[in-house]
């Protein structure tokens, strides 16, 4: 019997799945991804950028902003070296007008906490106007009773909850000037208003940042989303800016990190990921003020494409130093810096 029926559930999910996701497809959608995964796997033969498409996932940024002081963020530490601030709606708009004939995810976070922008939800409400899946992470300090519901309104489709640690001693030491229980009480506030809404969405997330002062604590995450009624938890190894020789925020179980020490004591990525990378062919980073950046990585947009204030998506995507940074990781992506501590061909959740 168990042999009919979980081959039966297993179809039943992969059915589920599809039909979701159909919702957010168009005839060009399609075709645009078809001919994304033919680039992509084309350049990785030739060792050479071909550009077929345009991305169908985009990061943006709606603020620099941000109210805590994490130890390996630069939005936390205040540390950027580009300028700083909010992303205008309107400015949003046109932008995504142009994304939207090939974009069908957009996750509005990049740097900085999302609800400090006062417009975030109304950026939500234009994407679904588009069709466009969206998700965003944040550290849950600026949602309450008052706003839950219109947070739900919003058709927001995912919400990640930083969630580092289930007592405040704990979840302090990375999550800088934090307080945990304005995290629970937001996120009891989220599941009764989707349960007010009768919503499935935003789906609810509980990440944990997998670092040293917290991993005794990783078992009770699980425990605690259960109680409130999260629809998921997942475990994430951190991004160390320095990690050769050791970090007071590395895990003490390797399990939980995303580095190995080599037999001369140094400490290195358990996985480099080889000369190719996925995300180079089929998504991109707008900043607040309309970069164009390459990846999540390039946290103070040193390596910026192009602007979006002064040329179209398109001609930024295609243009010749968006295609010669692509070749570039084909023949040699370490000696790229923003590629030599990437987690691309890494495990990264656990």
């Amino acid at each position: 019997m168990n042999c009919v029926h979980f081959p039966y559930l297993r179809f039943v999910k992969i059915v589920e799945t599809a039909t979701y996701w159909l919702k957010f497809m168009s005839f060009r959608r399609v075709m645009n991804f078809v001919g994304l995964v033919l680039s992509y796997y084309t350049s990785r033969i030739i060792k050479k950028s071909i550009p077929l498409g345009l991305p169908f996932h985009v990061s943006m940024e709606p603020t620099t902003s941000c109210n805590l002081g994490c130890p390996e963020c630069p939005s936390g530490l205040k540390k950027f070296t580009r300028p700083t601030g909010k992303m205008e709606l309107v400015r949003h708009e046109k932008w995504l007008k142009e994304l939207s004939k090939t974009v069908f995810y957009v996750t509005y976070y990049f740097q900085g906490e999302p609800f400090l922008n006062p417009q975030f939800l109304e950026m939500i409400k234009a994407a679904k106007q588009y069709r466009m899946y969206t998700a965003t992470s944040t550290n849950a300090h600026f949602i309450t009773e008052d706003n839950a519901e219109e947070v739900v309104r919003s058709g927001l489709d995912q919400l990640i909850i930083s969630v580092d640690g289930v007592t405040q001693e704990v979840y302090e030491q990375y999550r800088v000037h934090g307080d945990l229980e304005k995290v629970w009480r937001a996120t009891e506030a989220l599941v009764k208003a989707k349960q007010k809404l009768n919503s499935s969405t935003p789906k609810l997330i509980f990440q944990c940042l997998a670092v040293k002062p917290n991993e005794h604590e990783i078992p009770l995450v699980f425990e605690k989303a259960k109680t409130l009624g999260v629809d998921e938890v997942r475990i994430k190894s951190a991004q160390l800016y320095k990690y050769k020789q050791g970090n007071p925020l590395m895990p003490d179980k390797e399990e939980y990190s995303r580095y190995k020490r080599t037999r001369q004591g140094e400490f290195v990525l358990k996985n480099t990921g080889g000369n190719h990378c996925w995300r180079m062919w089929t998504g991109s980073v707008v900043t607040w003020d309309g970069k164009v950046v390459p990846c999540c990585f390039d946290k103070d947009a040193a390596h910026a494409m192009g602007e979006l204030s002064k040329d179209s998506f398109t001609k930024i995507w295609r243009n010749p130093s968006y295609q010669a940074f692509r070749s570039s990781i084909l023949k040699n992506r370490q000696g790229i810096d923003i590629c030599q501590n990437c987690s691309e061909g890494s495990k990264v959740w656990l």
